[in-house]
């Protein structure tokens, strides 16, 4: 499986744009079959020798080196509250980057990449009390549970939403003009964080958890005439169930009624090929996941933009 990888996440990546969304499936000590997006795991290795980290958070099993960096691994089916399981039952270690850190994941068992159409995503039951999860979907007649990755690392690691002091003075001195900002993240940790910075801004949310309902929403409020003078942007996630970040901005294009609408991409997803994408579908802007004074800069940008050209 790890010889191939790469590979296959090379392969993998020719599909987005076209909603579609190659998952890593995984096991963690029982039959369910667990999945993360491909496109954020570097490499799978055996579970390496893992070096204790006092004072670290109780569901880091310990640090391991990989190719010259010393990284924390994370034993996931403590971090999503399944019971019974150590981190010696580990067998392997996805390494990944989220969130513009790398960390490594120890899993039981790697199974296979699969490609799945983002339609066929699913948000988890309401009620389920599966807080860990942003979609379901099917594979293979197999429930497959897409983890909230971003949720883990807000518990383990930790990201602060708030602004620096000198951010915050600046952006309070800006006419905001009751502009909203449309937000479009399938992970409630995501949403409230991003919904956290805005506040901090002046700016009124409006929250959605995927592409879909985002588009629906837009166009409802389009019929009630122009936008320009009731949203300042749309900040949307890539990867999100019913429809992708980049489907979203594509639809958006096509539609006369909201092709001028400023579109930022956040995303855990980065690099050169995203970078290209971002171009490919025609938003305005990409920012990493997550830095809540890159993303308030940016919005800030913008808003001096409008305040530059109204003058």
């Amino acid at each position: 499986m790890a010889s191939g990888l790469l590979e296959s996440i090379d392969r993998s990546t020719q599909l987005a744009g076209h909603n579609r969304l190659a998952l890593l499936l995984f096991h963690l000590g029982r039959r369910q079959i667990f999945g993360i997006n491909v496109f954020k795991v570097q490499e799978v290795i055996k579970r390496p020798v893992l070096s204790g980290m006092p004072g670290a958070h109780p569901h880091i099993a310990g640090v391991a080196e990989i190719r010259g960096r010393v990284i924390p691994v994370i034993d996931l089916r403590r971090a999503i509250g399944i019971e019974g399981g150590d981190a010696s039952g580990g067998a392997h270690v996805i390494v990944a980057e989220f969130n513009r850190s790398i960390q490594g994941f120890l899993v039981s068992s790697v199974d296979r990449i699969v490609h799945v159409d983002v339609a066929q995503l699913q948000p988890p039951p309401t009620g389920s009390g599966e807080g860990y999860l942003t979609a379901i979907t099917r594979y293979q007649d197999q429930l497959v549970e897409i983890i909230d990755v971003e949720k883990v690392l807000s518990e383990v690691v930790g990201t602060s939403p708030d602004l620096s002091e000198g951010l915050r003075q600046s952006a309070s001195a800006l006419e905001t003009g009751g502009l909203k900002v449309l937000v479009v993240d399938d992970s409630r940790v995501a949403r409230n964080q991003i919904e956290r910075v805005l506040q901090q801004i002046g700016i009124e949310s409006i929250l959605v958890a995927d592409g879909r309902e985002a588009l629906r929403q837009l166009q409802n409020m389009a019929e009630q005439g122009p936008l320009d003078d009731r949203l300042l942007m749309v900040i949307s996630d890539v990867e999100m169930p019913n429809m992708d970040g980049y489907t979203l901005t594509t639809e958006i294009r096509r539609d006369p009624r909201l092709k001028g609408l400023y579109v930022m991409l956040h995303t855990s997803l980065s690099g050169i090929f995203n970078n290209a994408m971002v171009e490919k579908v025609g938003a305005d802007r990409f920012i990493a996941k997550f830095s809540s004074d890159e993303l308030a800069e940016g919005v800030v940008e913008r808003l001096e933009a409008i305040q530059a050209a109204a003058a």
